[in-house]
């Protein structure tokens, strides 16, 4: 991590012109990284988000019977899983998918 010589703001990349540069939100001093000693580096993550189980693992789900039937179809069977989506202070929240129709929704307790 390097800080600006005049400000003291931690320095950030940036592109200017085509080159790597660093520089200051703050001030705007900006330093090339040929001169500053400072390696620069991006990485992508590419996350898939989906509803948390795939059609392949809901066969290791339980199956529950539900009180109110899905709303798609009709069904009265649904898998059942829970997952941490908010702060560990809070209660999971529960997830169901339609034997059926595979339609998916949740419930926050």
């Amino acid at each position: 991590m390097n800080f600006c010589d005049k400000c003291g703001s931690i320095l950030v990349p940036a592109t200017e012109n085509g080159k790597q540069v660093v520089k200051c939100p703050r001030c705007n001093e900006k330093i090339s990284t040929k001169h500053a000693r400072i390696k620069v580096s991006e990485k992508m993550f590419n996350e898939q988000k989906g509803e948390g189980v795939s059609e392949g693992e809901e066969q290791t789900l339980a199956t529950i019977s539900l009180e109110e039937p899905c709303e798609k179809c009709g069904n009265s069977k649904a898998y059942h899983w829970s997952l941490q989506t908010r702060a560990s202070d809070e209660p999971e929240t529960e997830f169901f998918r339609c034997t059926k129709c595979k339609h998916t929704w949740r419930e926050y307790s």
